[in-house]
């Protein structure tokens, strides 16, 4: 049984083309059924460089499953997840655990981050010469690695086995939340980077300084790519409430911090935008400002982008989609592995109860945005679809 997508406009080596080539889809959804698409909107599917899917050891947070089913829903069939989880993935052992729920129940192309040390405490390097082939690359999200001398080691190793490593910057002896506290340790790794000359990502920038830290470094030949989130370029601290849908490291900055992300976004600076998806309980998001760090974003990024900043001019809906959908497969060594279907006229509200993730708390609840996931199609597969368009 099979879908297929017909006289869409599709997005085709860098350009939207009108009534592209069909699309085909394997499902047990339907008999054979054709869709008169001219209204809709085919992209590559999305890839997210920046996810938390919780599992295992927080999976009343969010599983494997949900997370996948999320990311289907936001357009995206390949995610890379963060290492913060119970065991850490620093040992072929503990990795083992999460590889072996990955293959059981992602919907989508699950790729797991190691960690750079050993239980992300900084101390001792994991085993990544063991770890390399089974995953995408190494990072220690959630902390800054603040041992330099440890940090030119592991850049070393991750060169050896080439393998990217991919940093949350945040330096323990600056002021907590601080923008020094992330630019200082950008600054250290650009120093670090150059000597190297290792692959070198940046995680969620939210600060004018790492822009122009990073702007400069690639003026200058330094192997490095960045990423900031669909909130650090819509948001600002201006917008923020005594509301745990506010709380995410890094915090909302500055509005001539939003302005700069925006800058490097049209200008290359950055590369492509992650979620930074990272789900907590109901319970451990109710406590205001004081919550546990984190929002949820896979099922809201492109409707907020597409509604803010190509419905507002700010970029054009071609460099939206390199951003999302053909940079991060680029940088990481990926194969787009799907595509997604949108309906760009649909104009509805963000309501966080009919979200495929566990996590419901998001600064976006109630905003009203253009874009809605008609269709996600993964290695041929049908992953998502919306029957609403059907009835």
């Amino acid at each position: 049984m099979k879908i297929v997508f017909s006289g869409a406009t599709v997005f085709e080596n860098g350009i939207l083309k009108k009534g592209g080539s069909d699309f085909v889809a394997e499902t047990p959804l339907f008999k054979d059924f054709s869709l008169n698409s001219s209204e809709y909107f085919i992209f590559p599917a999305f890839a997210d460089m920046h996810v938390h899917f919780r599992e295992p050891g927080f999976s009343y947070k969010e599983t494997i499953k949900s997370g996948s089913m999320a990311a289907s829903h936001g357009g995206y069939t390949t995610v890379c997840t963060m290492p913060n989880l119970n065991p850490a993935p620093d040992s072929i052992e503990n990795l083992k655990i999460q590889l072996d729920i990955i293959k059981k129940d992602a919907s989508i192309r699950v790729l797991p981050f190691a960690t750079i040390t050993k239980g992300e405490k900084g101390t001792e390097l994991s085993d990544i010469e063991a770890l390399a082939p089974y995953v995408c690359g190494f990072s220690d999200d959630g902390v800054g690695v603040n041992d330099t001398s440890l940090m030119r080691e592991a850049m070393q190793r991750a060169k050896a086995v080439d393998k990217i490593i991919s940093a949350h910057c945040e330096d323990t002896t600056c002021i907590k939340d601080s923008p020094e506290a992330e630019w200082k340790q950008i600054e250290r790794d650009i120093k670090l980077v150059n000597d190297i000359k290792c692959k070198y990502h940046v995680c969620h920038i939210s600060t004018k300084e790492s822009v122009a830290l990073i702007r400069d470094a690639k003026k200058n030949g330094v192997n490095i790519t960045c990423e900031t989130a669909p909130h650090y370029l819509t948001l600002s601290e201006k917008n923020v409430k005594n509301d745990g849908r506010y709380r995410m490291n890094p915090p909302l900055r500055r509005e001539e911090d939003r302005i700069a992300l925006i800058e490097g976004i049209c200008d290359g600076t950055i590369d492509m935008i992650a979620t930074d998806h990272a789900p907590h309980s109901a319970e451990e998001k109710s406590k205001g400002l004081k919550s546990l760090n984190g929002i949820v974003g896979l099922e809201t990024a492109f409707p907020i982008l597409y509604t803010r900043l190509v419905k507002e001019g700010v970029i054009s809906l071609e460099k939206l989609i390199n951003l999302m959908a053909v940079s991060p497969y680029q940088r990481f060594g990926l194969e787009v592995n799907g595509y997604t279907v949108y309906n760009l006229n649909n104009q509805y509200i963000i309501d966080p109860s009919k979200f495929y993730s566990k996590g419901r708390s998001t600064p976006f609840d109630g905003e009203k945005v253009f874009g809605k996931t008609v269709a996600t199609v993964c290695d041929g597969r049908l992953v998502y679809f919306d029957e609403e368009i059907i009835k």
